[in-house]
């Protein structure tokens, strides 16, 4: 059985257990990381799994795989489900762009305001919450464009493998704290459209930030 390291308060072990609930893929979660909660990423063990020490991690009967995003296309490809993640490079890269993107910039956002308002970390200056909340917002607003462009999920007529990063994502935006929230109506619809999805009622919209 698959084994999956991390612990579910964690937005990128929540990717991981959402595709793992489109597949009806039978896993086992093995709790870690948590700033050693459940865990230390730093143990031998971990660091057996991952090098870098960062969760999620998987065992797949003996295959190591770390970086969520490369998770869900390991999953998703070792499934043959083409209708998450095409075969075809052009249809791949469509998917493929808006993950590496979440990845990163859309990522990077939302860092200081999520933990300075969410997690409460003192770290994080009035003045770099302000910043973050203004990027994240623009982000979001870059999302928004798509779905007019595209029309019902971010990168097809259909639900993709690169729904599962930019949902999580939005839920995080939803969670975090603000005065003025743009009224991106097509993000609202958006968010509700996975809401009727289990696999996002269980681990994305589910009351966890």
């Amino acid at each position: 059985m698959l084994k999956l390291y991390g612990h579910p308060n964690s937005i990128n072990v929540r990717k991981v257990l959402w595709l793992c609930a489109e597949l009806d893929l039978a896993h086992q979660r093995i709790d870690w990381g948590g700033y050693g909660q459940f865990g230390s990423v730093d143990a031998p063990e971990f660091r057996a799994l991952n090098p870098v020490g960062m969760i999620p991690a998987i065992d797949d009967a003996g295959t190591l795989v770390w970086e969520s995003n490369t998770i869900l296309r390991y999953l998703t490809a070792k499934a043959g489900r083409t209708d998450l993640l095409p075969a075809d490079p052009a249809g791949r890269a469509r998917i493929e762009q808006w993950m590496d993107w979440q990845a990163s910039d859309f990522n990077n956002s939302w860092r200081a305001c999520f933990m300075g308002l969410v997690r409460r970390n003192p770290a994080f200056s009035a003045e770099a919450i302000a910043a973050s909340l203004q990027q994240f917002n623009t982000a979001v607003g870059l999302v928004d464009a798509q779905l007019a462009r595209q029309g019902g999920y971010i990168a097809a007529d259909s639900f993709t493998l690169a729904d599962i990063p930019i949902g999580l994502a939005v839920h995080r935006w939803y969670a975090v704290p603000m005065a003025d929230r743009p009224g991106y109506s097509h993000v609202a619809a958006y968010y509700d459209r996975l809401n009727e999805r289990p696999g996002y009622r269980a681990h994305g919209r589910n009351g966890v930030p």
